[in-house]
């Protein structure tokens, strides 16, 4: 076994997934003593099975399979979904009540790949609750068990994951809807045709073919250049609706019918008050990055807005504490309590499907009321310094500032206005990201050229 060190490993194991670059700093090797590591620290646990799943990547079948044979090594069995999308294993892992472990690097280039672990009932998977620890024994070695192996079982839940979305949002008598999806050839090209075969449903499909090298565009929906094709695919087909899913399919972005993208707030926003008008008062997640629009909207309706820092395994923690009944991020990241506390990219379009297709309107006048200010986006920087540059900016726009917090990066509020702004470093990459928010585009743009003249000068 190679020796390995706490410090180049958190180059791969990061605040709440292990990710890296195949046959640099991720390999089956590595891979297989982490499940051992992972079995060995459920086994402590009481614990007996894990449930194995990954996407189409062309490194995941080999990664997977290491990994489950590093699982049985420790004693435990492995239940292997094979082809699945992130919120399928988490699933999985809630409904076979056992932890999972996804082999997925989501939105990443192909030449990554990854793993999202979970405990029983999807529950997340940190530096804090279980990533260290199998640092320490990827460097110091795992213990060796020298009991029985444990078993791997195929098992396959793309139908039980299908039934059980349907009957979470019933989408059985909405209006006829034409729906374009750009999979991205990632696994929403698996699960969209199981989930979204009704009647009413004429789905026009753009790049389903699974394929982990990405042909057409990246996976990675929140990169504007990456909707362009979808946007035009909606015009082209007429479509009422067009929604684009990340490599994984954890996440689902939406673009109305004139092929204008919907902000991922705004959905937080009408999902949070379908919740709402359900169960009144309940408790919404929102992270730091949303929309101004949605702690107003929730408060507006009766319900109780939380405020949290990015991440999911932060905002899965939340859910639990808070008892909250749906939670929003402003990278179309959705989760709900009625799904593990986990997050689902297909769940969420259900339920705009559904408001959609029990409306008359187009879905542009319907998500107007959702809409009340204009933001960036997520702008990411390569900074080699990025506190120094955090600081800069605070230094340099020191007189327009109204006040600063610090929950998650820096967010800064402006004087005399609404408009806020918040710079904070990537759990994942080495980038410094900016987001915006304004009553108006110019004033975004303002606020976006200043801060950027100080990061990037």
């Amino acid at each position: 076994m190679a020796q390995r060190t706490h410090e180049a490993l958190a180059n791969v194991i990061k605040a709440y997934d292990i990710r890296g670059v195949v046959g640099e700093n991720i390999d089956a090797e590595l891979v297989k003593e982490a499940g051992a590591a992972f079995a060995s620290i459920l086994r402590g646990e009481g614990e007996k099975t894990v449930v194995v799943g990954h996407d189409m990547r062309p490194s995941s079948p080999e990664l997977s399979h290491a990994f489950a044979e590093g699982v049985c090594e420790q004693g435990l069995d492995v239940t292997f979904i094979g082809l699945a999308s992130t919120d399928q294993l988490y699933y999985a892992s809630g409904s076979l009540g056992c932890a999972g472990a996804m082999f997925t690097a989501s939105h990443n280039p192909a030449k990554y790949n990854g793993i999202k672990l979970c405990r029983a009932g999807a529950k997340p998977v940190s530096t804090a609750t279980g990533l260290s620890q199998i640092t320490d024994m990827l460097v110091e070695g795992v213990p060796t068990f020298d009991g029985e192996r444990g078993s791997i079982n195929e098992r396959d839940v793309l139908e039980g994951y299908a039934d059980f979305l349907r009957e979470l949002v019933d989408i059985s008598s909405v209006r006829p809807l034409v729906i374009a999806v750009d999979a991205a050839n990632g696994m929403a090209g698996h699960t969209v045709p199981a989930v979204l075969n009704g009647e009413n449903l004429d789905i026009r499909d753009l790049y389903f073919e699974l394929d982990g090298t990405f042909p057409n565009h990246e996976a990675n929906p929140l990169d504007p250049e990456n909707l362009k094709d979808l946007q035009r695919f909606v015009v082209e087909q007429g479509a009422d609706i067009g929604l684009a899913f990340d490599g994984d399919a954890d996440r689902c972005f939406v673009v109305d019918e004139r092929g204008e993208p919907v902000s991922p707030s705004a959905i937080t926003a009408l999902v949070a008050s379908r919740h709402l008008a359900e169960t009144p008062g309940a408790t919404i997640i929102h992270n730091l990055i949303t929309s101004k629009a949605v702690p107003e909207i929730v408060a507006e309706q009766g319900g109780t807005p939380v405020r949290t820092r990015v991440g999911h395994s932060y905002i899965k923690a939340e859910m639990a504490e808070q008892s909250a009944i749906f939670g929003g991020e402003h990278s179309a990241h959705y989760y709900f309590a009625n799904f593990y506390n986990a997050d689902s990219g297909m769940l969420a379009a259900l339920h705009v499907l559904a408001a959609l297709g029990h409306s008359d309107a187009p879905l542009s006048e319907l998500m107007n009321s959702y809409e009340r200010y204009a933001a960036s986006g997520e702008i990411n920087s390569t900074v080699d310094d990025q506190q120094a540059a955090v600081d800069a900016v605070l230094k340099e726009l020191e007189a327009d500032i109204e006040s600063v917090d610090r929950l998650d990066g820096v967010t800064v509020e402006l004087k005399g206005t609404p408009a806020w702004f918040n710079l904070r470093a990537s759990n994942t990459e080495p980038l410094l990201r900016l987001n915006v928010e304004a009553p108006t585009e110019a004033e975004v743009q303002e606020i976006v050229t200043r801060v950027l003249g100080v990061i990037r000068r």
